[in-house]
């Protein structure tokens, strides 16, 4: 049949349960540091003079000199950035403009910040190869994250909590070879417009604030080795927009260094910075610089799988053992037989060969179910399996029907052939309408449900769905089977009493 086992969920096959809180405040923070990037090149590309772009606290401000110049600027800004509300400040001796984001733009940052978070853990964790995890927001700024099987929850925590980006930025070199300005800058009091960094080599630089290209860039991160050194490497590949951006800078600045920086957490680390001896074309980068091969693959695995668009941290975590998995497998399927050999035995004690019918018929049900879960690889969680064991007792409820219909017409002196057609064709409108009622209040719990309740509802929707073929379709075809051929049938064994 090329059956496929069902995944397991977190409660019984083992693994690990992340809540992770999203900083919201540091998603805007990131789209203001985007947003002056951006309004530095509008400025450049309408010739407007300005004496500085800088984010303070919530706000971008931008300086001038002269009145003129920030109307200008102001025109450009909101012809520009429909989401950013500019107000005049006068500061002084100078003239400035007061960037905010508008609160509908706010509001729609957050909401994108925590999908694009979503997202980028799906792809980090399907790199991880973990199977069927789940992973769902809760509330306005929250994630839940399950790996079921994962055991190395220290690898897992570093995956998910890490926020990777690529910057590439020009190194300033005239500053960087003054002995005198890198001695001020290790001081914290580096130039205007550039940034104090150490590389991984030791040796101190000065790296320009403005980003040339960022990770966003990119379209595909693999680990590999330098071709010279047989260091280990991560070889980039960017899109048509990054690729002609790379070549521009590189053409533009031959003989200058150009810096790549890992940003991590909010910190930023030159992984390397090369001399450009010629234009770069083509979109393939590499980067190395005394990197290990496990860095080299997480480093790959993280850009590969996208930048986090806010920081986050784990505020709960759980793990389950493989062994309490196994324990609550055994305890869920212990219950589900007893249950159905309780049912088997009641039903046949109680409706004789009819009662056998229901019992093989539920037996069908079960079947199908399983086979139903096993082809749509949905994932089986200790709720499931109580589904299961709950819809033991709807499927019968129909057969009860059926029989207890069956008998009322004997009773009414019906033929036992009569009797079984108007049984189970009268039962079936009443079979019909409990199990609609039922699987409407499954398809809520589907819908609005999360977690253990969307597992319980999924087998409990599929549960009525076979159990109303079994009970109707399986049992009446047993039943023709067993009785159909009897021309002059006298009685029918179906509890207590044989009816004639």
């Amino acid at each position: 049949m090329h059956a496929l086992p069902m995944y397991l969920g977190l409660d019984l096959r083992g693994g690990v349960h992340f809540l992770l809180q999203v900083d919201m405040k540091g998603a805007l923070t990131k789209r203001l540091d985007a947003t002056a990037a951006d309004l530095r090149s509008l400025m450049r590309d309408k010739s407007v003079r300005h004496a500085g772009i800088t984010r303070e606290r919530d706000q971008l401000a931008i300086r001038f000199r002269d009145a003129e110049m920030r109307n200008k600027a102001r025109a450009a800004i909101e012809n520009s950035q429909p989401d950013l509300l500019v107000t005049e400040v006068q500061d002084g001796a100078d003239f400035k403009l007061a960037a905010t984001l508008k609160p509908e733009a706010q509001k729609r940052i957050q909401e994108f910040a925590i999908k694009q978070n979503i997202t980028t853990l799906h792809n980090r964790i399907n790199e991880l190869g973990v199977a069927e995890p789940v992973i769902q927001q809760q509330g306005a700024d929250r994630i839940v994250v399950q790996l079921p099987g994962v055991q190395d929850t220290a690898k897992a925590k570093d995956i998910l909590g890490r926020t990777a980006s690529l910057e590439v930025r020009l190194v300033d070199d005239e500053n960087s070879q003054n002995p005198a300005v890198m001695e001020e800058a290790a001081r914290g009091q580096p130039p205007v417009g550039t940034e104090y960094y150490v590389e991984r080599s030791g040796a101190p630089l000065l790296v320009r604030k403005q980003v040339v290209l960022t990770g966003d860039r990119l379209t595909d991160a693999q680990p590999g080795f330098d071709n010279q050194t047989h260091e280990p490497a991560v070889h980039l590949t960017l899109d048509s927009a990054g690729a002609r951006i790379f070549k521009d800078v590189t053409r533009d600045n031959v003989g200058k260094r150009m810096a790549i920086l890992l940003i991590e957490k909010g910190r930023g680390e030159v992984i390397t910075a090369p001399v450009i001896r010629t234009e770069i074309g083509g979109g393939r980068v590499q980067i190395s610089g005394r990197m290990s091969t496990v860095e080299a693959n997480d480093v790959a695995l993280l850009l590969r799988a996208g930048s986090l668009a806010a920081p986050m941290e784990i505020i709960e975590e759980r793990t389950i053992g493989p062994s309490l998995g196994a324990e609550n497998i055994e305890r869920g399927f212990k219950s589900t037989l007893y249950g159905f050999i309780a049912i088997a035995v009641f039903m046949s004690a109680y409706y004789l060969i009819f009662g056998l019918i229901s019992v093989v018929a539920l037996s069908t049900n079960l079947l199908l179910l399983i086979a139903l879960l096993s082809m749509l690889q949905a994932t089986l969680t200790l709720p499931g399996i109580a589904a299961i064991a709950l819809t033991l007792g709807m499927a019968i409820d129909a057969n009860v029907l059926i029989n207890e219909r069956i008998r009322e017409e004997l009773r009414n002196g019906a033929t036992p052939q009569a009797a079984i057609t108007a049984g189970y064709e009268r039962a079936f409108g009443t079979i019909l309408d409990s199990n609609v009622t039922s699987l409407i209040a499954g398809l809520a719990l589907l819908i609005f449900g999360s977690g253990p309740v969307r597992g319980f509802a999924v087998v409990h929707c599929l549960g009525i769905l076979t159990s109303m073929f079994s009970s109707v379709v399986v049992s009446r075809g047993i039943v023709n089977l067993v009785y159909g051929s009897r021309r002059k049938l006298a009685s029918l064994a179906i509890g207590n009493v044989a009816w004639k």
